[in-house]
């Protein structure tokens, strides 16, 4: 066992603590990391404001890249001195998703089995089983996905959430394909990586709807070819406006895939309007509980066709689609830096959840 610093949300609402917790020595099937970096993401916030679960206290972050420092009995899949970017989908092998060949819907995930505890012994509830605000962290191995090791830590450890929940919801969940018509509604980091993904699956048209003109911009320089600011004009009349319909039928027109990125009712029932008839939407902001379903008569669910899909972390398979987005952004072809906004030390966490409120960054990254 070894104690380094971490943050750790206490209490619901209350500001997080850098303080020192232990870490176990691994056991079979774990791993030690040493955490380079990793970004303040929105659902770190939702951990400290209690709205995942109760299970305070809760080790912050997850968003994260770093290099295996040791390993437990029986894990072959990585070895000290990897460089890894860490995951929260670590998949079974066994479920009926991962028999049936589609690992990236498994059902029974998997993270360490022993717990990081406070120096008191209180144990600690790791967000989204990493808890990478700190120094090392204790994960599964199968949370490990080795990377190329030239890359930049602050940079492609945003694969572990947002930016793959982005990137995702485009390429995998709306399977954008070349010369598609593509609406996002929402710029904020995940939005603007589903612009990223977008761009990078070849779509023709790529709107981006915000009501924030400094989103607007970022999502310019990811690949947006127009931008609505929803504050001033009707986003469904505005994404219908700019993609118009390829014949005379006089049907509205509307995008190949709208991508919901904001997660709230009225914003689902703008892209449910503004997808094209056959069209898809892509949920991949997160709700809160209380949320519904938008009044939409049933009629129009049957008469529009389509599809309505939910992305859960951009139905990524890590050890599949980690590797290539980290090659394509070596390769100069996919900006990850475009998404980190500015780097932080380990105790200015607080400091960046008020910048997130305010809409000030993308992302900010710790880096250790």
């Amino acid at each position: 066992m070894q104690q380094v610093k971490a943050v750790v949300a206490l209490a619901k609402g209350e500001p997080v603590q850098l303080t020192t917790i232990n870490v176990p020595d691994p056991g079979p099937g774990e791993a030690v990391v040493k955490v380079q970096a990793c970004g303040v993401c929105h659902t770190d916030l939702h951990y400290r404001e209690g709205g995942i679960n109760d299970d305070f206290p809760f080790l912050l972050g997850h968003e994260a890249a770093g290099v295996v420092e040791s390993v437990g009995p029986d894990v072959t899949d990585v070895a000290p001195g990897d460089f890894v970017v860490l995951n929260w989908r670590a998949v079974c092998g066994s479920c009926r998703a991962c028999n049936r060949g589609e690992p990236q819907y498994c059902f029974a995930t998997h993270n360490a089995t022993q717990k990081m505890t406070l120096e008191d012994g209180t144990e600690l509830s790791p967000a989204l089983g990493i808890g990478a605000f700190a120094e090392k962290t204790l994960v599964a191995s199968g949370q490990c996905t080795k990377v190329d090791p030239a890359a930049r830590a602050a940079a492609v450890g945003l694969l572990g959430c947002g930016v793959m929940a982005g990137l995702g919801a485009a390429i995998n969940t709306g399977n954008v394909t070349r010369g598609s018509t593509v609406a996002v509604i929402g710029c904020g980091g995940v939005g603007a990586a589903a612009i990223a993904g977008a761009a990078l699956a070849g779509a023709a048209r790529i709107i981006a709807v915000d009501i924030d003109e400094r989103k607007l911009e970022n999502a310019r320089k990811l690949g947006a070819t127009h931008t609505v600011n929803s504050k001033d004009v009707d986003a469904v009349e505005a994404i219908r406006g700019l993609t118009p319909p390829a014949d005379d039928t006089g049907h509205e027109g509307g995008a190949d895939v709208v991508i919901d990125a904001v997660g709230r009712p009225e914003t689902w029932k703008q892209a449910f309007y503004a997808r094209d008839l056959a069209g898809t939407v892509v949920l991949v902001g997160v709700p809160t509980p209380e949320m519904k379903v938008p009044d939409i008569p049933l009629i129009d669910v049957f008469g529009r066709g389509g599809s309505l899909k939910s992305s859960w972390y951009g139905d990524c398979l890590p050890s599949r689609d980690f590797p290539m987005l980290v090659d394509l952004y070596q390769q100069g072809r996919l900006d990850l830096d475009a998404f980190v906004t500015e780097e932080i030390g380990i105790g200015d966490v607080e400091a960046a959840f008020d910048k997130m409120h305010g809409g000030d960054v993308l992302r900010s990254v710790v880096v250790l």
